[in-house]
């Protein structure tokens, strides 16, 4: 029977192969079912987070010596042939550029212990650590506004999508307002975005209170649910977290998005954005996984498998269109 350090030590080669797998160019929707239903385990996700936190720290891996020496051996495997998992098959619909660093641009982190606002650039992370011990990571172009008091710690999210890690504290509740929507917690994981003038909220842990209008009656959320608060009312529906959140590794995950909704979401990381030209199969359902601002990867894997062609503009944008015959 395994040891708890051969369990530890087995999570990381595995964690450093599942690293060397999907960073390649070309990941087929099998392997990264196989790679979610592996980091399920919770310690194979402690010891994919600890490569992901030595690679985006060191940028060669340098600052762990048994995760760096466990990279380079699967490195040496996939020289060799002898990795253990198999050549993938490759549609569009799975084809993904993917990366285990965190999203470029990233800004780093800090602390924030007093009153103001927080923000990021368009392509830009940042994960700041409050007063309270509670951690808040900002995605692509949005701000928060910090405000605590004696009796409650108040976030507002002005715009974009930030990931609160909430420090239990049962005296002061942590609530984040996101236009007209509010969310309540003590201590739990949860994901705000501001969307269509309402607020999408997705519950990773714990169990937190969403409340649309001041006089309305709050939703329960459970771990797992996610919410979107509009004009029309509250809806709740059961996703995976993991994907839902993938964002704040680096990652946009789609399952089944319509192409002109992929392209959207794609942009929120660019500065010089993809332009899907009319009627140029923009509802067809896309799924893949690719690196937040890889614009050039996203574009190169629709023109593959969907036909398209790419070209770059006068204004630095990049046109996606249907192919001419000549």
């Amino acid at each position: 029977m395994a040891g708890p350090k051969t369990r530890v030590e087995t999570a990381e080669q595995e964690a450093a192969e599942w690293h060397m797998r999907l960073g390649e160019r070309r990941v087929s929707t099998e392997t990264l079912e196989a790679f979610f239903a592996w980091r399920a385990v919770p310690e194979n996700d402690d010891a994919y987070r600890r490569v992901e936190t030595v690679w985006a720290a060191s940028g060669a891996l340098a600052g762990d010596a048994a995760i760096a020496a466990a990279v380079a051996e699967a490195m040496d495997r996939r020289r060799s042939g002898r990795t253990r998992f198999g050549s993938p098959r490759t549609v569009f619909g799975a084809a993904a550029a993917v990366t285990a660093a965190v999203v470029l641009g990233l800004a780093g982190w800090g602390w924030w212990s007093g009153r103001g606002v927080v923000s990021t650039a368009v392509g830009e992370q940042r994960v700041v650590q409050l007063a309270d011990g509670s951690e808040v990571r900002l995605d692509t172009g949005s701000a928060i506004r910090v405000r605590f008091s004696e009796g409650q710690r108040r976030i507002e999210l002005e715009r974009g999508q930030a990931l609160f890690e909430v420090a239990h504290d049962a005296s002061r509740p942590f609530v984040v307002s996101a236009g007209e929507t509010e969310v309540t917690a003590v201590g739990t994981v949860f994901d705000v975005r501001r969307v269509d003038g309402g607020a999408r909220v997705t519950l990773v842990s714990g169990v937190v209170d969403v409340v649309r209008e001041p006089t309305a009656a709050p939703a329960r959320m459970r771990a797992g649910q996610q919410v979107e608060a509009t004009r029309s009312g509250v809806r709740t529906r059961a996703v995976d977290v993991t994907t839902a959140t993938s964002w704040a590794e680096g990652r946009i995950v789609f399952e089944d998005e319509p192409l002109a909704s992929a392209v959207a979401e794609v942009n929120r990381y660019l500065t010089a954005p993809i332009v899907l030209e009319a009627g140029a199969l923009a509802d067809t359902p896309v799924n893949g996984v690719f690196r937040t601002g890889d614009r050039e990867a996203f574009a190169a894997s629709a023109a593959d498998g969907l036909g398209l062609r790419t070209s770059v503009r006068p204004d630095g944008s990049l046109l996606l269109s249907r192919r001419t015959n000549n």
